[in-house]
């Protein structure tokens, strides 16, 4: 009997048993097996803005469990240092970008990458060997360096014409390669892309927490610990926020259609065209807590939201004014409007909203009540940076604040 291809999926929980920050990490992050790619790489999934980690499982099964924990490492840290979702160069990615971002990351987890003690399989005509600093054609470079920093220093030893070890036709870096596959490195659209980069922060702030409450980051170092922390405490764009909302709470609507032939059945059954759209309400408080200021400030946001979206606005105060509920049309623009002005109940809002089949709901207030009914649909609150910083009740839903 033939073994059986080697899977990742299988191995992970194994490799990662004394590392709970990337355990954590790695749970968020689906791995895909690939023969179209000669070792693994990272990238976000087009079509769904999820974050994969895909693989070749032929390379995977020759390298020794050391070097699959490396490799497994290096593809988080392309994540945690946002080489995947921020940081591609203007003109693209060239092979001294992928270098440069290879030496950021294996100065952190050289004794566990295929080195030149202790190379890997061979790949093409070389037994494997990861870029790091300070060892081979890259003994003259630091640790601990950025990928910018690497990369001026690469381009400054072109410019010398240092031909390093073996170096061939002018090129200083021979046969030097980056240890993965770079090439689906910010190569979904912008709305994907900034979806990505939320996911990856909610990503980074919930593996964080897992290994805070496990009193255990395993190898992750202590300089590394802080920068993580500031990357997830990075303040958010809310634009970005709203983009990532919206997109998340797409469904989809599915209809027969004579014109679009079913693969499975052609021209026995019809087939169905996929129409994809979110039915989103924005409830705005218009109690007199909120005052005219902040009301601007909402409507200000809301401006800008419908640059991308149309949503139902919903007033209310300790009820909804069901008279003045509208649609807002994408692309339009319109003037504060105060038509409320009484006191504060977000079971009003939340209640219309559940009968309304919304796929999500944002509450624009200055939470001043007490916590609400739960919502059929995810719904998120909007608030001055104020009242962000002492909400009236506690929630695990998420709070976005605004200047006001």
């Amino acid at each position: 009997m033939a073994d059986k291809p080697f899977n990742l999926n299988m191995h992970t929980a194994r490799l990662l048993m004394r590392e709970p920050f990337f355990a954590a990490l790695s749970r968020r992050i689906d791995k895909i097996a690939s023969t179209a790619i000669p070792t693994a790489g990272v990238r976000v999934n087009p079509d769904s803005a999820q974050f994969e980690l895909l693989y070749n499982p032929e390379f995977f099964a020759q390298l020794e469990d050391n070097h699959k924990l490396g490799v497994l490492k290096h593809e988080f840290y392309h994540l945690i240092f946002e080489h995947v979702t921020g940081r591609k160069p203007a003109d693209g990615l060239k092979r001294i970008d992928n270098i440069a971002m290879d030496l950021s990351i294996n100065c952190h987890i050289s004794n566990e990458l295929p080195n030149e003690a202790n190379p890997g399989p061979t790949i093409g005509k070389e037994p494997m060997k990861a870029c790091i600093p300070g060892e081979g054609m890259f003994a003259d470079l630091p640790s601990f360096k950025s990928y910018e920093w690497y990369l001026e220093a690469l381009k400054k030893k072109q410019e010398e014409g240092d031909d390093g070890e073996g170096g061939e036709g002018g090129d200083p870096f021979g046969d030097a390669d980056s240890l993965d596959d770079h090439d689906g490195f910010g190569e979904s659209d912008g709305t994907t892309q900034e979806i990505a980069k939320e996911r990856l922060k909610d990503t980074l702030k919930k593996a964080a927490e897992e290994a805070e409450k496990a009193r255990n980051w395993g190898s992750v170092s202590s300089s590394m610990r802080s920068e993580i922390m500031d990357r997830i405490a990075t303040k958010i764009d809310w634009r970005k926020v709203l983009r990532y909302f919206v997109k998340t709470s797409q469904r989809s609507d599915k209809r027969s259609t004579p014109r679009r032939l079913n693969k499975r059945y052609p021209r026995v059954h019809p087939g169905k065209r996929v129409r994809r759209h979110a039915k989103i309400a924005i409830s705005i408080d218009q109690s007199g807590s909120v005052d005219d200021q902040m009301l601007a400030a909402f409507f200000s946001e809301l401006n800008k939201l419908a640059e991308i979206a149309e949503f139902t606005v919903i007033p209310f105060d300790t009820e909804v004014a069901k008279d003045k509920v509208y649609v807002w049309k994408k692309g339009q623009s319109k003037k504060t409007e105060r038509v409320m002005c009484g006191g504060t109940c977000f079971d009003a809002p939340t209640k219309y909203v559940n009968a309304g089949n919304f796929d999500g709901h944002i509450v624009l207030t200055d939470l001043c009540a007490p916590k609400p009914v739960s919502s059929a649909c995810q719904r998120m609150w909007m608030t001055t940076k104020q009242y962000a910083a002492r909400p009236y009740f506690q929630t695990n839903e998420r709070i976005i604040a605004i200047d006001a």
